[in-house]
């Protein structure tokens, strides 16, 4: 049949049946190497969550991000053989791309550092989810660490969002990392008061609230002489979560035990002298 068609139309054939032919293999091919990527694009993500899932310190969200990055580095180069495959130069296309993200980054700085900063604070966990901190100039309970920020909760359930290169980027204060904490209070008596007596009340307060622990052992000491009281400082180790009922309840303890035992807890005062006109 082709025989019959006029000399011109078989030489074009003879040119274009090839071409048809390569060019059906490297659809087929390319088919091939894009179904082979998306599986292995899957397979390497699952890997590597799975390898850095061993680390004991590993966030489940830090987990995703590393596998998610790794699953996209396999599908780029997944399109670009598929790419070269219909002949289109890759190197010049790496280039195109890699001056495209040079501009996203430069646009995108002050998010990619949000993300820098969330993957840090993921490894090192400074906090966890429940901690009373300090960080990026704001205080509160933590909510929740994401990549680009963090969420805290103040005392008066007021919600504040802080991006994580703020809190990365400045001293972060973590009150309840350690399971003890000290309480620190001072009490001021009248100079004309027993020290050694009101020492011995602040004593027994700590003595009957089981709550206050023996170890490390509690301090009472006069800490300074002010203009109108002898301030003595009571420093007790408590479990974390005890801080504040025992600070509340040690104020109030020894306070009742102050007036019980005839201690006096003085006030400023200012004598006015005034003399009579001639």
């Amino acid at each position: 049949m082709l025989d019959q068609l006029p000399p011109s139309i078989r030489e074009q054939l003879d040119v274009l049946l090839p071409q048809l032919v390569e060019g059906g293999v490297n659809i087929v091919i390319a088919i091939l190497i894009l179904i082979l990527g998306l599986w292995f694009a899957g397979r390497c993500r699952t890997w590597t969550m799975r390898g850095l899932g061993r680390w004991p310190a590993m966030d489940e969200m830090l987990l995703n991000f590393f596998g998610t990055v790794v699953r996209y580095l396999v599908l780029t180069f997944t399109i670009l053989a598929v790419l070269a495959k219909f002949g289109v130069q890759t190197a010049s296309l790496i280039a195109v791309l890699g001056a495209a993200g040079l501009a996203v980054g430069l646009a995108l700085q002050g998010t990619l550092s949000n993300v820098a900063a969330g993957v840090m604070l993921l490894i090192f966990r400074p906090f966890r989810a429940g901690h009373y901190v300090e960080a990026g100039g704001v205080a509160g309970t933590v909510k929740a660490l994401t990549l680009f920020t963090t969420e805290l909760a103040t005392p008066d359930n007021v919600q504040i969002v802080v991006p994580n290169s703020e809190v990365w980027g400045k001293p972060i204060t973590n009150y309840t990392y350690h399971p003890t904490r000290r309480v620190d209070i001072t009490f001021g008596i009248s100079y004309g008061d027993d020290i050694g007596k009101a020492m011995q009340i602040i004593r027994e307060a700590l003595d009957a609230d089981a709550r206050c622990l023996t170890e490390p052992e509690a301090f009472i000491g006069v800490i300074g002489l002010g203009d109108s009281s002898v301030n003595i400082v009571t420093r007790v180790w408590v479990m974390n979560a005890d801080y504040w009922p025992v600070r509340f309840d040690l104020m109030r303890g020894v306070k009742e035990r102050f007036d019980e035992g005839g201690i006096t807890i003085p006030f400023p005062a200012r004598t006015i002298y005034t003399s009579a006109a001639d």
